[in-house]
């Protein structure tokens, strides 16, 4: 929000129409349901307003698949994926910092435009990656969670995760990189052990969604915008 300037002077629009004697506290929509009581310790009788049911929030025009593979097996897959595919823009979330380097090293090897952000960078490195990135000069990302939240470029339209994130939280942080703006979007998750299938699963649960295993063909138009 904060790097929008149209959003912004919104924002302080609203605040120049309100009473003076007030408070504004902005939560992330999947803030825990166990955090919210201690928030309300800090504001005078709070109103709250939900825009959307929870279960919704794995965001409309998304589509989601998983594929049941090997470790070993991941590096052919991906590249198999990025011959296939078509985009605009892809995200790959790996799980650390060492990942992120050694990924993205064999994806230029194998000639494919690719870029990594991590915490291991300054952030003057970072926010040169990202500002080439969000310009259009290179069309694979490959990150950890550090761009997991608030990274918003409209090209990306495919959200590969190369590692399976922690928590389904973090599955819908990442994801929601993927059709933005009201656009389409795909997002394909390797699944290569148990652990995995359990943050799967409760994906499947809490938001309601029912995501499918990758089909030998997909169709374009489902995640391409026309």
């Amino acid at each position: 929000m904060l790097e929008s300037l149209d959003m912004r002077k919104d924002v302080q629009d609203i605040f120049k129409m309100t009473p003076h004697d007030k408070q504004v506290m902005m939560f992330s929509a999947t803030l825990s349901k166990e955090i919210r009581p201690v928030c309300k310790k800090f504001m005078q009788d709070p109103m709250e307003i939900y825009v959307d049911d929870e279960a919704k929030l794995t965001l409309h025009g998304l589509v989601q698949h998983y594929i049941k593979l090997k470790e070993e097996e991941k590096n052919r897959k991906l590249n198999d994926l990025l011959d296939a595919l078509d985009f605009n823009q892809v995200v790959i979330f790996v799980k650390s910092v060492s990942r992120a380097a050694e990924l993205d090293k064999l994806l230029v090897e194998c000639n494919f435009p690719s870029i990594c952000i991590h915490s291991g960078m300054s952030q003057e490195e970072r926010l040169k990656r990202y500002k080439g990135f969000k310009e259009g000069h290179t069309r694979i990302l490959v990150a950890t969670d550090l761009v997991g939240r608030g990274i918003d470029i409209e090209r990306v339209n495919i959200v590969i995760n190369y590692d399976m994130p922690d928590s389904a939280d973090t599955y819908l942080h990442r994801v929601g990189r993927a059709g933005r703006f009201g656009t389409k979007g795909l997002a394909i998750t390797f699944v290569s052990c148990s652990t995995d299938v359990d943050v799967l699963n409760n994906v499947q649960s809490r938001f309601e969604v029912d995501i499918k295993q990758l089909p030998e063909q997909i169709d374009t138009s489902t995640y391409m915008p026309s």
